[in-house]
């Protein structure tokens, strides 16, 4: 696909643009000035909330709109506001949670709270795996419940996150969206929304269309950005879910996968890098026409 084709570039942060270490390489910086220089816009679209995305888009260097909260939220750096949002119902949310444990037994859970300032509120038991997240404290779950929240998180002690996943989709998935992020937790949000949701509201502000679109990214709550997008690029660690969609897979992200499509859409600097090619699939749509 031409890169004159593809004018909005947007991009998943943990295990796709960033490393592990949550750093940003020189290479992918420069091949992210390269696109823009070339006319496409950068928008990022993670899960993170808006509160644990602000750091990250500061360090970037990011001005533009940011999907946050999968799909939750849309940010504008810029002006330094949320110009878009929507709040999971806090009912909807204790029965959804209370019907999964029904389901698969005890969780221990989580919110992330709406607004700029909202917290990571964690029940006794929750844990927070990466090493640049944190979260506040709850004395009990009830405590969760008291402002409004974007998502649920849970973990179990002993499913892992797909078999979660699959448990909750089975039995919550009329009233909510269940989406698997990341290793460890499954996240509830408010039904229907998903990071195409508000990156179809950012693509619109900037008047650009879903087949002008390059996506990036790495976990199956990507499926739904790639399946909106004219062209989605799975990493190389990506998840199965998501690999099984994509139109390409590159090299991974602690590799510059990010870059390496980059330098090869948008200009001559990929020449100088021929140790590694992104090799393009044929992508197999699923669940119809395109949301």
């Amino acid at each position: 696909m031409p890169a004159h084709a593809l004018s909005l570039v947007a991009t998943d942060l943990d295990g796709t643009l960033l490393r592990n270490d949550d750093s940003l390489s020189a290479r992918t910086r420069a091949a992210l000035a390269l696109a823009v220089a070339a006319g496409a816009t950068h928008v990022v679209a993670t899960g993170r909330p808006v509160p644990q995305v602000v750091p990250v888009l500061r360090g970037l260097g990011h001005r533009g709109f940011a999907v946050c909260g999968q799909g939750a939220q849309l940010y504008d750096a810029e002006a330094g506001r949320i110009v878009w949002s929507v709040t999971l119902d806090r009912e909807v949310a204790e029965v959804a949670l209370g019907k999964v444990e029904a389901e698969v037994g005890a969780v221990h859970a989580a919110v992330n709270q709406d607004g700029a300032d909202g917290l990571m509120l964690m029940e006794p038991g929750f844990t927070v795996t990466h090493p640049t997240l944190s979260g506040v404290r709850a004395p009990h779950r009830d405590a969760l419940w008291a402002r409004p929240l974007t998502k649920v998180l849970m973990r179990h002690p002993e499913l892992g996150e797909d078999e979660l996943a699959a448990a909750a989709r089975a039995v919550v998935g009329e009233l909510v969206t269940v989406t698997m992020a990341g290793p460890g937790a499954v996240e509830l949000q408010p039904l229907g929304i998903t990071k195409a949701t508000a990156l179809a509201r950012a693509a619109a502000l900037l008047g650009v269309g879903p087949e002008a679109t390059l996506a990036f990214g790495d976990m199956p709550n990507d499926i739904p950005m790639f399946l909106w997008s004219g062209h989605g690029v799975a990493m190389a660690n990506a998840h199965q879910e998501l690999k099984a969609v994509a139109d390409e897979i590159t090299e991974s992200n602690e590799e510059d996968g990010v870059a390496v499509v980059l330098e090869r859409l948008y200009g001559a600097a990929g020449e100088r890098h021929t140790d590694v090619v992104s090799q393009p699939r044929p992508r197999a749509r699923t669940g119809g026409a395109r949301s």
